[in-house]
């Protein structure tokens, strides 16, 4: 048995419906459909889930919303008359949506994740009626009815154990398709909570583990994952086989392609993962496999570069033989919930990596102000345009000299490097340099390892 998720952009309108249900019906071991809420059409075009956020924030600041919820509406009934769904059968969806803001919700919170979560069930209820409408047997599955459970906060859930369970106890005809909404699930309480953005992929994940699946197949737009971001550079070569512990690294960075908290249950499961391109099923997209018994046939499997950091340099001598110095540091961080990707460090110096979109300029000066006070550095520094370079493949592990064949070009190409981090994990090597220079370093190191 096959799960099989679709992307937004797949899902976008009625000939991407018609392209995903070929798709579906090719492959009678595809029997699990997870959708993802209708993407953009065109470039210029406004994501359902966008127009679901525009939606939520509108009924809670008591204004009016009928011309969000009518964009939303004729989404939904474009598709379905593409198929020539009769009307009477999109209504259910139609009044469920309208109905949103009648509903009870804890606190905004709680309602923001419930408008958002309906544009993945709108759409999996809509794939079932078109499948049944097209003579297929289906059957629309929610969270609440397969037991897809969560925990956490209610716009950045995370799936607890107990799933597990409940999907070992779920059962279907072998003759039927099950279709999902991807990106939420059930808290304890009853509520709706979803996932990161982009959390379909983890849905997928969790039914691919839980259903025992033999494959998890991962439709998006593009034909296979790159060895470096096309938009960065040209014709970059496809990755045809990775490891689970490649793709980790490459998602932390910035690799898009598949969301890295859905490896975590296909690990759990080891399932492997192919994400290909529905537009052209027929390639042989990416896969993604355990990482027992891989043998890499490259040195280096991808080189990605986040511009999204910020450091927080700080000197001070003698640093080594203070007890707990780190720890005060970590502790104000904390205070203000604010977690670190990164910290290397010296005898006298200490760098921490932050997400800079977790930080405002007030935080900024407020936790500055805190660790002045609190270990009093010689220096201290903000560096706010930083970017983190992540080369990653499971061929550098035993390989002598790959850290002089990444920095060589860069040297040649005059990029800076304030911050090397290689050790941490035996696969990666972490490059720090600015933000002007993040493409630049990745094209170079992408040329000395691809280009003959």
């Amino acid at each position: 048995m096959k799960v099989v998720k679709f992307g937004g952009s797949s899902l976008a309108d009625g000939e991407g419906f018609a392209q995903a249900i070929k798709i579906i019906t090719a492959d009678p071991e595809r029997r699990v459909i997870v959708t993802s809420a209708p993407g953009k059409r065109n470039p210029d075009d406004i994501k359902v889930t966008d127009l679901l956020i525009e939606y939520a924030q509108r009924v809670i600041e008591q204004k009016p919303y009928d011309d969000v919820l009518h964009q939303i509406v004729v989404r939904y009934q474009a598709i379905a008359n593409h198929f020539n769904l009769p009307d009477d059968q999109l209504e259910p969806i139609i009044d469920r949506l309208r109905n949103l803001p009648n509903g009870k919700y804890p606190n905004d919170n709680y309602l923001l994740a419930a408008f958002k979560a309906h544009g993945e069930r709108s759409n999996a209820q809509l794939m079932s009626l078109v499948l049944k409408y097209l003579g297929y047997e289906v059957r629309f599955v929610t969270p609440t009815m397969a037991g897809i459970r969560v925990t956490g906060t209610p716009n950045n859930a995370t799936v607890i154990p107990e799933t597990y369970s409940l999907l070992d106890q779920f059962t279907a005809k072998q003759s039927e398709l099950l279709v999902f909404p991807g990106f939420y699930g059930i808290t304890l309480a009853g509520h709706i909570a979803t996932f990161s953005r982009g959390g379909s992929d983890i849905t997928g994940a969790i039914l691919a583990r839980g259903l025992h699946a033999d494959l998890y197949e991962n439709f998006t737009d593009v034909d296979a994952i790159y060895a470096a971001n096309p938009n960065v550079v040209d014709n970059p070569q496809p990755i045809s086989r990775m490891t689970y512990r490649e793709m980790r690294e490459l998602s932390y960075a910035g690799f898009s392609v598949f969301h890295d908290e859905a490896l975590i249950p296909a690990i759990e499961g080891n399932v492997p993962i192919n994400v290909k391109n529905t537009q052209h099923p027929e390639k042989p997209g990416t896969l993604i496999v355990p990482d027992k018994g891989f043998q890499p046939s490259d040195i280096v499997t991808g080189i990605v570069s986040g511009k999204h950091f910020a450091a927080l340099y700080l000197h001070k001598y003698l640093l080594n033989k203070q007890t707990g110095f780190t720890l005060r540091i970590l502790q104000i961080l904390a205070e203000h919930n604010i977690p670190y990707e990164h910290m290397p460090s010296g005898i006298d110096d200490i760098t921490i990596i932050l997400d800079r979109n977790l930080v405002n300029d007030q935080l900024i000066d407020t936790i500055s102000n805190e660790i002045q006070e609190a270990v009093n550095p010689d220096r201290l520094e903000w560096i706010d345009n930083y970017a983190v370079t992540m080369v990653v493949g499971e061929g550098m592990r035993n390989r002598i000299g790959v850290i002089n064949d990444i920095l060589s070009p860069l040297a040649q190409h005059h990029i800076a490097v304030p911050m090397i981090n290689q050790g941490a994990s035996r696969i990666s090597i972490m490059i720090g340099t600015y933000d002007d220079d993040a493409d630049d370093a990745v094209r170079a190191i992408y040329h000395r390892f691809f280009v003959n």
